[in-house]
């Protein structure tokens, strides 16, 4: 147990509270493996019908992994990294194969890992409060815990668009979107708790009751453009349309893409679209884990984190520089199998 992450069980649900606020309850080897040790224990328990995931005080869900942790061990011999990939991905999957129910509140920011405990959930709760982002290419790391198989899902191309961009949506955008299944005020957050705990039976008709009907989704206002404009899997294509449509719209994408690492961006188009075929969400993390060992040891990874949560200047130097140096060869190294005894596997108690 840590204190980081409280588990316990309230009734007939078994809770999971993120408990790290001044971190935005970004996660940590240790949390990755008390979630775990907590849903194997609940599995195997008549008593608990259900499981719920929410976050202590701050504001956020949570942020995601822990960035720094990540990037000091990259810095060195990549083994702390490497250990937190392997945990942090088994408890992915271990949600994504759990026998009850288990409903994610999304509520705040809900960003890297923070989307990767809360996607494999039956229920999940969007507010008002929500700001849900995959912004990994920024810092020169990839869509992970799970971006490979949920983005490439999502309607049209606007999985593609949030992978490379890093785009933040709002609560309505992730119900229209499907990636919350419910859309409730943030001031009704505590009732469907209470209620869900009182009888676990009755979760679908609980989150329905107490639903709201969002605001409308700035994506849906976009998906035209974002259909078009992102319809290749090939960057400089992007790129291309981008810079031919030349509307306002286009040109903020435009500019967004140019402060992201060429080298992430066209990672990330050659991860869903292998994502896309896996029919297997354990196939799809292997393939992820692959590409986490090998990001971490390229200069942008170290260089992203430095630029824009170290010394927040926002100034990387990306190597290479531009999405024209970064050959298929490149790109082809990054998904390479690892070594005999180092690949990813699930936990051996997943789907107990």
């Amino acid at each position: 147990m840590t204190d980081q992450l409280i588990t316990f069980a309230d009734h007939g649900v078994g809770r999971i509270r993120l408990n790290r606020p001044k971190a935005i309850h970004a996660l940590t080897p240790e949390m990755c493996e008390a979630v775990m040790d907590a849903l194997i224990a609940w599995a195997s328990d008549d008593r608990i019908a259900a499981v719920m995931i929410d976050h202590a005080d701050g504001r956020g869900f949570c942020a995601g992994g822990d960035i720094a942790l990540i990037a000091n061990s990259a810095k060195g011999d990549c083994t702390e990294a490497e250990r937190f990939f392997f945990l942090e991905y088994r408890m992915n999957h271990m949600l994504f194969s759990y026998s009850k129910p288990v409903i994610a509140f999304m509520d705040g920011i809900v960003m890297g890992g923070g989307v990767g405990i809360s996607l494999p959930a039956r229920y999940r709760v969007a507010t008002e409060r929500t700001t849900f982002a995959m912004p990994e290419t920024g810092i020169g790391l990839f869509p992970d815990v799970g971006g490979g198989w949920y983005l490439p899902r999502l309607p049209g191309r606007a999985g593609v668009w949030l992978a490379v961009t890093g785009a933040r949506i709002k609560g309505a955008d992730c119900l229209a979107l499907g990636l919350a299944t419910h859309y409730l005020p943030s001031g009704r957050i505590e009732a469907a708790k209470e209620r869900i705990v009182a009888d676990p039976s009755r979760i679908s008709g609980i989150l329905d009751a107490l639903a709201d009907v969002p605001p409308a989704s700035e994506w849906e206002a976009r998906r035209a453009d974002i259909d078009r404009l992102f319809a290749s899997d090939r960057y400089e294509d992007i790129l291309a349309a981008l810079e031919a449509d030349g509307s306002p719209w286009a040109q903020e994408q435009r500019a967004i893409l140019a402060s992201k690492s060429p080298q992430t961006v066209k990672v990330a188009l050659r991860q869903l679209a292998e994502g896309a075929a896996f029919t297997d969400f354990a196939d799809n993390m292997h393939n992820e884990y692959r590409i986490a060992c090998h990001v971490i040891r390229r200069p942008d990874f170290v260089e992203g984190v430095r630029a824009v949560i170290f010394d927040k200047d926002n100034a990387p130097r990306w190597n290479p520089a531009t999405p024209q140096e970064v050959t298929h060869d490149l790109v082809d190294s990054l998904f390479a199998p690892l070594p005999p005894g180092r690949e990813w596997t699930p936990h051996p108690q997943t789907g107990a």
